[in-house]
């Protein structure tokens, strides 16, 4: 890859594991005979303005944090065609890294960025007027790179969010344990490919999964892929408290709740959320709106560094 890097850094990023590895970052990056600009975010919204201004340059963009900034990135660049996106894993959860396949090793995701190996990856959007937080070009709604999720989820993200620092990737079990001691199930419709199908569910959580996992490696959509132009609908409707911690979030790490009972998987490019009481939606693990939303899926939506053979990412590899 020739063109120079700007190394964006949210040096907050994983208790502030994404500032501590910037240095090394940095050399990692110069090492493979990179040209490297490292700028220091303050917010999301300083990172959108960053990414902006460093693909106005013509500059490849690369992200060392978690992904929440990646999703803020890649709402920005969606509406830019020559924009190119790398990641460095720096958060907690690191999940759009994990399943692109990017290891938690600078020099070796340095090596991925200088290959220079591009593809076009999906992002998923979410609409709602004034609902959600903002607005990003190319269609309007704010885009997220994993999933967006509400219900328990909600309550199991914010808990998560001001968990500490010390406790790094278990912060996603400790606000689902969390969140349990006070859940009651809630009432939830979908509509799939508004005008459509239309299903009702009393249930713990509803997930629009634009990629495989969150919360740190959980496999909540295993079957979703990053090239495919649909979102998998993830409803976990309600059991008990006993079964949801014995049968739930044990297989959730490994994608086999999925063949639950009590689980439902729908595929679509756009599904309609509403609920029974107030919930707020969170994508790649930060707040994105109030619902009721619309989640659709944006084929091809971003350009981005990847390995060159990514797996089970991809439904072509």
């Amino acid at each position: 890859m020739s063109a120079p890097v700007c190394l964006v850094v949210n040096p907050a990023a994983g208790g502030g594991r994404a500032g501590r590895l910037a240095p090394e970052a940095e050399r990692a990056l110069r090492a493979q005979g990179l040209t490297v600009r490292r700028v220091d975010t303050r917010d999301l919204e300083h990172a959108r303005e960053l990414a902006a201004e460093a693909a106005g340059r013509g500059e490849t963009i690369v992200a060392l944090s978690g992904d929440g900034m990646i999703g803020a990135l890649a709402d920005v660049l969606r509406g830019l065609p020559e924009a190119v996106l790398g990641v460095i894993p720096g958060g907690r959860g690191n999940d759009l890294a994990r399943v692109l396949g990017i290891p938690d090793d600078r020099e070796a995701a340095a090596a991925i960025i200088a290959a220079g190996h591009t593809r076009a990856v999906d992002l998923g959007v979410v609409d709602g007027g004034e609902h959600v937080n903002g607005s990003g070009p190319g269609g309007g709604g704010q885009a997220f790179v994993g999933i967006a999720s509400a219900g328990f989820d909600s309550d199991a993200n914010r808990i998560a969010n001001v968990a500490p620092a010390w406790l790094g990737g278990l912060v996603y079990v400790y606000g689902a344990l969390g969140a349990l001691i006070s859940w009651k199930p809630a009432r939830f419709e979908i509509e799939l490919d508004p005008p459509g199908e239309r299903r009702v569910f009393t249930a713990f959580t509803v997930g629009a999964c634009n990629s495989k996992t969150y919360g740190g490696g959980m496999r909540a959509a295993p079957d979703a892929m990053l090239d495919d132009g649909l979102l998998e609908v993830v409803v976990l409707e309600s059991i008990g408290k006993l079964a949801f911690l014995t049968r739930i979030l044990p297989k959730v790490f490994k994608g086999t709740h999925v063949h639950e009972r009590s689980v439902s998987v729908f595929r679509a490019k756009e599904v309609a959320l509403s609920a029974d009481r107030a919930f707020t939606m969170y994508a790649d693990g930060d707040p994105i709106g109030e619902l009721p939303l619309r989640v659709r899926a944006l084929p091809g939506a971003i350009t981005m560094l990847t390995p060159a053979h990514a797996g089970s990412a991809f439904s072509e590899s």
